[in-house]
C-alpha cells in the first residue's frame, strides 16, 4: 500500500509538472490532492496518517530528480501541500507535519540527495505552512525536526549526524526551537 503511494505520488507529480509555467505551485497543488484522497481512502485520519504522508512526500521529493527540479524548493512545497491537504480534510496538521518531514527526508536519501539540506526545507516549508494556516509554528518546527530525525535513524549511517549538523547551522532556523526540539527527541530515544 505505502510504496502504491509512492509510485502514484510520484507519477501525478511528474504529470502535473509537464508543460506548466509554475512547477512549484502544480507540486504544492498535487501533495495537496494526493493526501486528501491518501486521508479520504483510509476512512480513520488519525491512525493512516503518518505513514500514508511520508509515502506521499517520498513520492514527491523522488519526482524531483525526474523531472529536474530542486530538491529544496520541492520539500518546501511539499509540506505546504500537505499542511493544506491535511488542513482540508480536519486531520491533525502536526502529525501531518512530522510524516512529511519524515518522507522528504527518506525520500532524498533513497534519490541519493542530500539529507541535512531537505531536513532544513522541510522545518522550513512547515514552519511556513503552519503559519500560513494559523498552526503552531514552534510545534510545527518541533514535529519536522522529530520526522526528519526518525527518517534519518530509519536510514542509517551518518544521517543522523549530518541532519542534526544542518538543523542546528542553519541561519533560517530558530535556533532555540530547533536545539530543543533535538533534545527532547534524544531524551525519548
Amino acid at each position: 500500500m505505502l510504496k502504491q503511494i509512492i509510485t502514484e505520488t510520484t507519477d501525478a507529480v511528474v504529470a502535473a509538472v509537464q508543460g506548466v509555467d509554475d512547477i512549484l505551485d502544480a507540486v504544492t497543488g498535487t501533495v495537496k490532492s494526493q493526501v486528501v484522497n491518501v486521508l479520504q481512502g483510509a476512512g480513520d485520519v488519525g491512525s493512516a496518517t503518518v505513514e500514508s504522508i511520508a509515502s506521499v512526500a517520498s513520492g514527491a521529493i523522488q519526482s524531483a530528480g525526474k523531472v529536474g527540479m530542486s530538491v529544496t524548493d520541492t520539500a518546501a512545497n511539499t509540506m505546504s501541500g500537505i499542511v493544506g491537504g491535511v488542513t482540508q480534510v480536519g486531520g491533525d496538521v502536526i502529525t501531518g507535519i512530522r510524516g512529511g518531514a519524515h518522507g522528504i527526508v527518506q525520500g532524498v536519501s533513497d534519490t541519493g540527495g542530500d539529507v541535512g539540506g531537505a531536513a532544513v526545507a522541510a522545518v522550513q516549508g512547515a514552519i511556513k505552512a503552519a503559519g500560513d494556516t494559523g498552526a503552531d509554528t514552534a510545534e510545527a518546527a518541533k514535529a519536522a525536526v522529530g520526522g526528519a530525525l526518525d527518517a534519518a535513524t530509519d536510514v542509517g549511517g551518518d544521517a543522523v549526524s549530518k541532519v542534526r549538523d544542518a538543523l542546528l547551522s542553519a541561519a533560517a532556523l530558530p535556533h532555540d526551537v530547533i536545539e530543543s526540539a533535538i533534545k527532547g527527541r534524544d531524551k525519548d530515544n
